[in-house]
């Protein structure tokens, strides 16, 4: 199974989406919920390729990009392939 991760806000709306879609899927992932911490978020940044929005969604340190992202992949039938990989 594939590592994820998701950097969140504890009240974002579009976090709370895409944690319950991975959810669903049964995915275990990690969550780094950033609120306030500027640090981290910069961390954030310079992993998902200067993207600055939340979430910001990892699969094997691959930057997915936010909430619209993974439901592109969900849609598209994608993510499950993703979420499958050798780690």
């Amino acid at each position: 199974m594939a590592k994820v991760e998701i950097y969140t806000w504890s009240s974002c709306p579009f976090c709370i989406r895409a944690k319950s879609l991975l959810d669903q899927k049964g995915v275990d992932y990690v969550e780094y919920c950033i609120d306030g911490d500027a640090e981290a978020r910069e961390k954030m940044a310079d992993r998902a390729e200067g993207r600055r929005s939340l979430p910001q969604i990892f699969i094997d340190d691959r930057p997915i990009g936010g909430c619209d992202s993974l439901y592109e992949l969900e849609h598209n039938s994608d993510l499950d392939a993703l979420l499958n990989q050798a780690a």
